[in-house]
């Protein structure tokens, strides 16, 4: 009896309407081809807004740019109003949305004139006209998406490349309880002991341990060089003494030559920037220079151009932090002390230099130790165009609490640190710690604890 084979005639389900605000765009240019084969519009009103955003040095002038280019090159010498299909086999089509003339109207529902709202608007149409497909609004501002689904319109945040479970987010260092006293016997005779001591198959470079065992404990790292496990000293840098086995581990990471990138992560006062700075003080003869930097959030929606003064003028209230700590490093020596002259002495011939990350593209930053404070409020685009500048001779040291994010489109999922800790912990010219003991006062540690 011949077998018979059935036909499916079950229908495949209509793509996804992508609608992409632009606070997406702004966040990751290339964010238009994430979708699958599934369809993305952009509303006329997106690219108005990305009108305003081409000018300028920042990494969020440099993506609206970019987009725009994109849709240049992409549309060729047709319209943009119908369906067109992305590059690709696998991807769907992309339209711009002229009509936001919709039955709800979310400007009268909000009672103002916005772009956001006409980003709505744009939204609500393709739903009406496309009652068969499930049209989703993507966009990073939160508030945005409360008012979409308050219009019950599907809203989701832009999830590509963001932490799965930031949670479960590398720590850089562990402890290993009941350690073979040999072992431990080891590392203070020798200086190190085998990975098979420790029972380690598959250790991540550059990872520390807390060794403890029934009479002793040790302070260790995985050298990735040497494929063994060597003991790690608690010692001074910069007159600045390590107060727990965190910062032990982050001077460590900071003071090896062979670890090229270096992160720091913890909530204030757990000493982030202050040993950042203690180590490249330390290794100043190294480098050429010492650049600190750090985001500029501004505050009130007023942007940095509203301050008086040339461009250093303006980015020194926000970097007043860095100074804090360097203070503080030159407090450990006296007035007539030579090293504190060399702290003075460093900062008039630009040895020492606060130099603005807007603009850091392009150049090659070469014999440099970067520290680059709050990079929780900087994107992985910006992130990846920072590690990217780096030149022969050049170490980049990021600190940041990956918790306590300024910029309103960012989240601890999103931002660039969480992102760059994530994807490049198993390369062996880079270390990570993070530090869990806040050390800059009780009264911080209270606030900390319970506020």
């Amino acid at each position: 009896m011949q077998k018979t084979t059935k036909i499916s005639t079950k229908k495949k389900e209509p793509g996804k309407i992508f609608v992409l605000d632009t606070s997406v765009i702004l966040y990751n240019h290339n964010a238009i081809n994430e979708f699958g084969d599934n369809d993305v519009a952009i509303p006329i009103t997106v690219l108005e807004e990305l009108d305003n955003f081409k000018k300028g040095n920042a990494i969020k002038n440099f993506e609206a740019r970019e987009f725009i280019r994109f849709l240049d090159n992409i549309s060729g010498k047709t319209t943009m109003t119908e369906w067109r299909k992305l590059n690709g086999p696998t991807k769907g089509s992309f339209k711009v949305v002229m009509n936001e003339q919709s039955k709800t109207d979310a400007r009268k529902v909000f009672g103002e004139n916005k772009p956001d709202h006409h980003i709505l608007n744009a939204a609500i149409k393709l739903k009406e006209d496309h009652p068969e497909r499930k049209v989703i609004l993507v966009s990073k501002d939160i508030n945005l998406r409360l008012k979409a689904k308050a219009m019950d319109l599907h809203a989701e945040d832009f999830e590509t490349g963001k932490v799965k479970n930031i949670d479960d987010l590398y720590t850089g260092s562990s402890v290993i309880e009941l350690v073979n006293p040999e072992a431990i016997d080891n590392l203070y005779n020798n200086g190190f002991c085998s990975l098979d001591e420790l029972n380690l198959e598959e250790p991540v470079p550059n990872h520390y341990f807390i060794l403890k065992s029934e009479r002793a404990s040790a302070l260790a790292f995985v050298n990735p060089i040497t494929n063994r496990v060597e003991r790690v000293e608690k010692r001074s840098i910069s007159r600045i003494m390590p107060r727990n086995a965190e910062q032990v581990f982050a001077l460590h990471a900071i003071m090896n030559p062979e670890v090229k990138l270096v992160t720091l992560q913890g909530v204030a006062g757990t000493g982030k920037t202050l040993l950042a700075l203690a180590g490249a003080w330390e290794q100043r003869r190294n480098f050429k220079q010492i650049y600190l930097a750090r985001p500029i959030v501004p505050l009130s929606n007023k942007d940095i151009g509203y301050l008086p003064g040339d461009v250093h003028e303006k980015i020194n209230p926000y970097m007043e932090p860095l100074w804090d700590n360097l203070k503080f490093i030159q407090s450990q020596y006296g007035e007539q002390d030579n090293e504190y002259k060399r702290i003075s002495d460093a900062i008039e011939s630009q040895k020492l230099m606060i130099t603005p990350l807007a603009y850091i593209r392009g150049r090659s930053i070469s014999n440099v130790c970067f520290i680059v404070d709050e990079a929780q409020n900087l994107t992985p685009h910006e992130i990846k165009t920072i590690i990217t500048r780096a030149g022969e001779n050049t170490k980049i040291i990021f600190t940041g609490d990956v918790y306590q994010i300024d910029t309103p489109y960012l989240d601890s999922q999103s931002n660039g640190l969480s992102v760059l800790i994530d994807k490049i912990k198993h390369h062996s010219i880079y270390a990570h710690v993070r530090l869990e003991k806040g050390e800059r006062s009780e009264l911080a540690n209270l606030a900390n604890d319970l506020l």
